[in-house]
């Protein structure tokens, strides 16, 4: 894929592997800075390892991964954390509040959060203030999810990952989550990288598309190559998935 954008993430003949179970093999590609690019592919295909060696979860066994030109071990890991932040399918919270799960970054980096600065990102997740002390196991997953990336964002990521982020809702909050993101990738200009399954929502949401299959990406570019790729393996996935 010619890209030309400064790559925010760049991965550079990545391979990884889970004992002797090759899971990623060569994987060479950039992420586009201030772009949203989905990851899509049969479940397997390794796309969540690929998300986890972009903010340090992993580490490759072979290869390079760069974060804004810059080797990722070269990285503090707290640093590496502020700068890629991740939000996952299940949402997972801390008991007790929103503020309390609101202010856990900052907590654990010897800060705190005021109550006016939670309140702001509740309203930038498109939550109600009046949520703020209410007690998370009493949210909805809609609102949990939100949640979930509100708290990410305390710590003003210049890159987010996303992974399934919006299986498990309900219409109504799957859409609600899609204009959120949209909404961060332009007023943060925040580098998104997001697996979805959703082959609509990847076409609709994506500025750019990888698609994965057994550990290998088998073709990247613009998010309307789901419409007619190129690939013949690509082509029977969309087609597949389709139906």
């Amino acid at each position: 894929m010619s890209i030309n954008y400064r790559p925010a993430v760049h991965f550079n003949h990545v391979a990884f592997s889970y004992g002797e179970t090759p899971i990623l093999t060569g994987i060479t590609g950039s992420f586009p800075e201030g772009k949203i690019t989905t990851l899509v592919g049969p479940s397997g295909a390794g796309k969540t390892t690929l998300l986890k060696l972009c903010n340090g979860l992993l580490s490759p066994q072979s290869g390079e991964v760069y974060i804004k030109d810059k080797p990722i071990e070269d990285y503090e890991p707290v640093d590496l954390r502020q700068l890629v932040g991740i939000a996952l399918q299940s949402a997972p919270m801390v008991g007790g509040t929103v503020y309390k799960n609101l202010s856990l970054p900052l907590e654990l980096q010897g800060k705190s959060l005021s109550k006016a600065q939670a309140k702001e990102l509740l309203h930038d997740v498109g939550l109600e203030e009046e949520l703020l002390d209410r007690k998370v196991k009493d949210l909805s997953g809609g609102q949990r999810q939100k949640v979930s990336i509100a708290r990410t964002l305390v710590n003003k990521p210049a890159v987010l990952l996303l992974d399934e982020i919006t299986s498990s809702l309900d219409r109504t909050s799957l859409k609600e989550i899609e204009e959120l993101i949209v909404k961060i990738n332009k007023k943060y200009g925040t580098t998104i990288i997001w697996i979805t399954h959703n082959l609509q929502q990847a076409r609709e949401i994506g500025d750019f598309t990888w698609v994965m299959m057994n550990g290998e990406v088998v073709e990247t570019g613009e998010s309307s190559l789901l419409n007619d790729p190129a690939n013949d393996k690509v082509r029977q996935f969309v087609m597949g998935e389709a139906q």
